[in-house]
This record gives structure tokens, C-alpha cells and sequence, in this order.
């Protein structure tokens, strides 16, 4: 089998890997650069040309084709980007413009279906689920998103959105979303949503893991509050999910996914809203780390 290309396209940096295709993967070479968004799109796409060159000279081969994860995602119809936090690549034909200037075939996903698609495959999941069929990737950190993996295979969508729990409507009580509407899961239950959530209540403005170091300390009941509101919308938000996939797992990524308390109190409320007499949740911490998004992308071509 040829070697698996893997690009992850983030908002500060970009990082290739080439694996060599087994079980497990072998990492050929892997490397990074800067995306320097501030300096344009073109800039972007001459980046990615650098970093795919550095990937050649180390490893002394060609790609036949590249996976990469892009934040945001190619909209089926107008073939643009959309979505997009790194604001310069909304509404350009980012997939057909990087294959002119690699000379290669492209093939593109969001950041939260190539963090699902490599603990589907490589993470997590084939540890504790080997014959896992629906696995759901969550990310949960600034911002909140999913991808959904379906026999070993992003699902995508016909709009390109398949997985975006984040941009469900869960309370009021969120406020205005970047996306125009108003109450979305981001804006309830993301770090910087509980944030703000916190700083409302006590007049201090605390990073999360402090809110929750106190919460743990017992001492401060805005912190509890705080993490009480996170368990409760989490159940409510996720369970929607669950009844709609019924999936074999669910693997959490991002910051706020390292909370502990979603894997018991949260999994406990997830429970009272499932549509099944006796739910069973399979809540799952990601193996691959920084790895994932990467990782994902190059299976993209597999």
C-alpha cells in the first residue's frame, strides 16, 4: 500500500505526517509550520506547498494524493469554503486552488471528523470496541463540533455539516451565537460559554481548569453552579445525539472534555434523557492527542 499523506490546517500552525499503512501506523516524517493566516490566503496555500516539500525532502517520496483537515468545510454545492474561523479562506475554492499548486488530488474534511476518524480507527476506540460500527467524535473546547465516523468512514453530509451538535439549539439562557442565532450548545456549555457563565455570577473572570480546581475544593458555590450547569446542558444537548445514532461510542476531545465529572455525573444525566429503559453510554477519554487531527487527515485518503 502506498503511504497515507495527512495534513491538519489549524488556525496558528500546520502539521504533515506521511504513515506508512499497517497496524499499527509507522510515522515517516512529520513536521510543522507557521500558517501566518494574517498574511493572506495565497500565503496559506504557499505554506502548505512548504510544508508538503519539507515532507518530500525527509522522506524522499511523492504523494499521490493528500487527506487534510481544514477549519471549516468545503460546501458540497458551491465547492467554497464555509465556516471557517480562519476568516481569509471563507468562500474560496480552497480545494481546487491547493490541488493546482500541489499537483496532487485533495481530499478534505473538517477538524472534528478527522479527530472521529482517527480515534475510530486508530485511538481509542478499536481498544475498547474493536468491531465498533457508529463512533461520535466530540470536541469540545472554544468551540463545540463533532464528527460522526460510520463503518471506518467520515460521514459527511449533504451539506457538509453532518455532526455539528454545536449549532443545535439547547437555552436561551446561551445568548447570541458567532453563527446569528441565538442558544446554541457552544454558547452554553464550551469553555469560554462557562466562562463567561461564571464571571457573570461571581464578578471574577476565571480560566476554566480554575473553575473547576475550586469546585473541587468545595469551598465555592459559584463553581459548583458553574459545573452543575455543564452536567445539566451536557445531558440534555448530547442525548439528542444518542437517540438519533444510538452509537457504539463516543470519544471527547478538547479542554472541556477533560473534565472529569462528565464521565460519571455527566454520563448519569445523559441516562435520564436517552429514549432506552437501561442506556448504555460508552463515554470515552481520546488516546491520540495532538495526533488525532493529523492522524485523521491522512486517513482520509486510506
Amino acid at each position: 500500500m502506498q503511504p497515507l499523506w495527512g495534513i491538519d490546517l489549524g488556525g496558528t500552525k500546520i502539521e504533515g505526517v506521511v504513515l506508512e499503512p499497517g497496524n499499527p501506523f509507522k510515522i515517516l516524517a512529520r513536521t510543522r509550520v507557521g500558517t501566518e493566516s494574517e498574511k493572506g490566503y495565497e500565503h496559506i496555500l504557499n505554506q502548505i506547498k512548504t510544508l508538503v516539500q519539507l515532507l518530500k525532502e525527509e522522506t524522499g517520496l511523492q504523494p499521490t494524493s493528500i487527506g487534510m483537515g481544514t477549519p471549516g468545510i468545503i460546501d458540497p454545492v458551491t465547492k467554497t469554503m464555509k465556516n471557517s474561523n480562519t476568516t481569509c479562506m471563507n468562500d474560496k475554492p480552497f480545494r481546487s486552488d491547493i490541488e493546482a499548486v500541489l499537483g496532487v488530488p485533495v481530499f478534505t474534511s473538517n477538524d472534528a471528523n478527522c479527530f472521529a476518524l482517527a480515534e475510530a480507527n486508530l485511538g481509542i476506540v478499536p481498544d475498547v470496541f474493536p468491531n465498533a460500527e457508529v463512533v461520535v467524535g466530540l470536541i469540545l473546547g472554544t468551540g463545540v463540533g463533532g464528527g460522526i465516523v460510520v463503518n471506518n468512514r467520515v460521514v459527511q453530509g449533504k451539506q457538509g455539516i453532518a455532526g455539528e451538535w454545536g449549532h443545535n439549539f439547547l437555552d436561551e439562557s446561551g445568548g447570541k451565537c458567532y453563527c446569528g442565532r441565538i442558544g446554541c450548545v457552544e454558547t452554553v456549555i464550551s469553555g469560554p460559554a462557562l466562562q463567561r457563565f461564571y464571571a457573570d455570577r461571581s464578578g471574577q473572570a476565571l480560566k476554566l481548569p480554575e473553575i473547576v480546581k475550586r469546585y473541587q475544593e468545595g469551598n465555592d458555590p459559584v463553581a459548583k453552579e458553574t459545573m452543575d450547569r455543564l452536567i445539566h446542558f451536557f445531558g440534555k444537548a448530547l442525548a439528542v445525539v444518542i437517540n438519533i445514532l444510538d452509537p457504539d461510542a463516543i470519544v471527547v476531545g478538547g479542554g472541556v472534555g477533560n473534565i472529569e465529572l462528565l464521565y460519571n455525573e455527566g454520563v448519569e444525566a445523559l441516562k435520564t434523557r436517552v429514549f432506552n429503559n437501561k442506556p448504555e453510554i460508552s463515554l470515552l477519554k481520546p488516546k491520540l492527542g495532538d495526533s488525532a487531527g493529523v492522524f485523521g487527515a491522512a486517513m482520509l485518503t486510506a
